[in-house]
């Protein structure tokens, strides 16, 4: 399981982020948004590099936590 710190704030955010985490392989993600450090949360065969990857082609950010 990865976990990272992210800059997604809103749910236009994830719509806009959703496209590229999507296309991660064999990967289920979630945004928590009520977290203060808006948490994504990703289980599958993705790469935390791949995760930061994708989270910038689409204009974030993301810092692996914990």
């Amino acid at each position: 399981m990865i976990k990272l710190k992210t800059n997604i704030k809103c749910a236009g955010c994830i719509e806009a982020v959703s496209p590229k985490l999507d296309a991660l392989p064999n990967s289920e993600w979630n945004v928590d948004l009520d977290d203060p450090e808006k948490k994504l949360t990703l289980t599958g065969d993705a790469t935390v590099e791949d995760v930061k990857a994708a989270l910038e082609a689409a204009g974030f950010s993301g810092e692996a936590i914990g």
